[in-house]
């Protein structure tokens, strides 16, 4: 036998023990034997370099090494799936559903796996594999995946074949992994979800390959160009061709079926040897899709069930406060550190001093504590009944933490109202840099507290002047010279931002991102902007006095004026890059559009943008307020509002000529 063959007949004998050990855990082979053939492999691999394959199994230890993810845009949206919180909401679904095809509903009640989403195209062999990202364009992660020894890199399926599915992180993967991380002094990962997206991002895919990620598959993507009807079915064929499905899978018969499987596997839940965090429920019949239809995020033929919030009591310890850029002060719970959905709790914002009148929390008082949609810690209530007189009345303070200038309340909140208060100065200086304003890559929270408390930069200008203090930085403990280099870099790129990026960094009350953009584009660079009145602003649509009066007020101040004059001696760009005279002769200037629909020329933020780079307001819905619709393939309820209302509709390619 020449090399190659039996380069051909290792591959498929280690391809097919993987499948036994890690799909159907039912090995044939012993550890040695297996061992033993890989070893050939690698050995034969070795000697004929030409022979080697990306997706040979010698691989799956990873150890390629990228500069980044390319981008890739997926054949099919990957859509994301509407919420139901109750029992109402699914007979609500449930009704929907019946409406269109009748009574008798055959549903697929599925795990919702805790993880990251991801799409793997064949033809015959693995194409590649993308994370979902906005739903259109994803990332190329395929020397990551493949490492996931679950993921067959072939499959005896002719033409393309896309599934999709949840790449995880099992809990026992998680302990062994966290364990590890404390030896060595590295932060724990708070949950399985962070620890699995984690890994696949990692541009050394041998750190992935360490990490024992698994996968399930749960939707053929293109099953009916195999003959395909049923959902079912299409699990059923996915399992023929060797992808891991989840076994837990139940089909119901009408909904209350749904729900007596929804109330098991919320007991079931905890015993799971992963985390999930609802069930997902699909009509069976994927002939019916079509028929159900879609909005313009969500299939109307499926529904995600989240489990509730899952309460725990833990203790207040006391009461801190914050100042936002603003000069907002919070108060923040300090809470003995519990575990909750998935990660350690030890802080929790209370909002204002009313939000804790109104619980009643005493500090030293036992509450009950709740993640809001899974993510953000929430005081719900304190437990009363265990109160033992050692509890402290809350008093709000009257004087800044940070500057001790007297605080003014006003409404709900309480002001620190000096401007060279140092945590205002640090907030200001953090939104200045994020993504939505400045977008200056490598300086966060951390970095412009670190900087600042060094006297590196103590306002806006003065970031413009970190290159001045570069061997300081590198002398810090964590930072070397490409690192600083790299910050520097990204610092002065962000110079030729246009003018919305830094109006919005500006952080003017009642300015954000939309309408720094409106403001920009109206306008067309900040001297125009900065002689305004306010009777002026108030003719633009969605400025009102308040916007209007907020603008006037901080353009008026000698110290703004003179921050825009440095700015502008720094080197800071401060006119609008779009086209404004193009803005006003386009078909969109001055009218609200509304965009349904999947379009293949682009997606939905680039659209987007560019109408309201023409002059359109963009709204997410359809009223007698509307203009024009335009109208992408599975265009769903707003579509038939539109054409109820006799509102004008565009097509894709309509919509493409009238932006040329």
């Amino acid at each position: 036998m020449n090399p190659s063959e039996r380069v051909k007949q290792l591959t498929e004998l280690l391809e097919k023990y993987n499948y036994e050990y890690y799909v159907l855990d039912n090995p044939s082979v012993s550890d040695a034997e297996y061992d033993r053939l890989m070893q050939e492999l690698i050995a034969l691999e070795k000697e004929h370099p030409e022979l080697l394959s990306p997706l040979s199994p010698s691989q799956r230890v990873g150890g390629q090494v990228q500069d980044e993810f390319k981008k890739v845009t997926h054949q099919r949206m990957m859509l994301s799936l509407a919420n139901a919180f109750n029992e109402d909401d699914l007979y609500d679904f449930d009704r929907k559903v019946r409406d269109v095809i009748g009574d008798k509903v055959t549903y697929m009640a599925e795990m919702k796996i805790d993880g990251l989403g991801m799409s793997l195209v064949y033809n015959k062999k693995l194409l590649y594999a993308a994370t979902r990202g906005d739903g259109t364009v994803g990332e190329d992660v395929t020397s990551n995946v493949i490492t996931i020894k679950s993921i067959p890199s072939h499959i005896d399926a002719d033409g393309d074949f896309e599934i999709r599915g949840e790449v995880f992180m099992p809990k026992k993967s998680l302990a062994k992994l966290n364990a590890e991380r404390e030896l060595t002094g590295e932060p724990l990962f708070a949950n399985a979800r962070n620890a699995a997206a984690g890994s696949i991002r990692q541009l050394d895919s041998s750190i992935a390959a360490s990490r024992g990620l698994d996968a399930f598959w749960y939707y053929f993507v293109n099953a009916r160009d195999f003959g395909i009807r049923y959902h079912s079915e299409a699990l059923a064929f996915a399992d023929k061709m060797g992808f891991k499905t989840n076994p837990e899978r139940r089909l119901c018969h009408g909904i209350e079926e749904v729900i007596d499987y929804i109330k098991e596997y919320t007991i079931k839940r905890p015993d799971l040897p992963y985390d999930i965090d609802g069930i997902v429920i699909k009509v069976d019949d994927m002939s019916l899709y079509d028929k159900l239809g879609y909005t313009a995020k969500t299939p109307r033929w499926a529904i995600a069930y989240k489990f509730p919030p899952e309460e725990v009591v833990t203790k207040l310890l006391d009461i801190i406060f914050t100042v936002g850029r603003t000069g907002k002060i919070t108060p923040n719970a300090v809470l003995e550190p519990v575990r909750v959905a998935g990660s350690t709790v030890q802080r929790a914002t209370l909002h204002n001093e009313d939000f804790i009148n109104e619980k009643g929390l005493m500090i030293g008082d036992y509450v009950v504590l709740r993640k809001a949609g899974d993510v953000i810690p929430e005081v719900v209530r304190p437990v009363v009944e265990r109160r033992d007189d050692t509890q402290t009345p809350f008093e709000m303070i009257t004087n800044c933490p940070e500057c001790g200038m007297p605080l003014v309340r006003k409404d709900a909140m309480h002001f620190c109202v000096n401007p060279n208060c140092p945590a205002k100065q640090i907030e200001s200086i953090i939104h200045f840099a994020s993504k939505d304003a400045m977008d200056i890559e490598g300086m966060g929270e951390k970095v412009v507290e670190q900087f600042f408390n060094q006297g590196f930069f103590t306002n806006l200008v003065e970031i413009y002047r970190l290159f001045e203090h570069r061997d300081e930085v590198i002398a810090l403990d964590g930072w070397q010279s490409k690192s600083i280099d790299n910050l520097i870099e990204s610092i002065e790129k962000s110079k030729g931002n246009s003018l919305e990026r830094v109006l919005f960094g500006l952080g003017i009350k009642e300015v954000g991102s939309k309408m720094a953009k409106t403001l920009s584009r109206i306008y067309g660079n900040i001297d125009n902007l900065m002689n305004a009145s306010e009777e002026e602003l108030l003719e633009i649509p969605d400025v009102g006095p308040v916007l209007a009066q907020s603008l006037t007020s901080w353009f008026t101040k000698d110290e703004n004026r003179e921050l825009i004059t440095k700015l502008k001696e720094a080197g800071l760009n401060f006119n609008y890059l779009g086209s404004t005279s193009k803005a006003a002769n386009s078909y969109f200037s001055g009218k609200t559009v509304v965009l349904t629909g999947t379009l293949d020329s682009m997606g939905r933020k680039e659209a987007t943008e560019i109408l309201e780079n023409l002059g359109a307001k963009v709204t997410g819905s359809v009223s007698k307020a509307t203009d024009a619709v335009v109208a992408g393939h599975d265009a769903g309820s707003k579509l038939d509002k539109a054409q109820a209302l006799g509102i004008e509709v565009l097509s894709e390619s309509e919509f493409l000529e009238l932006i040329k």
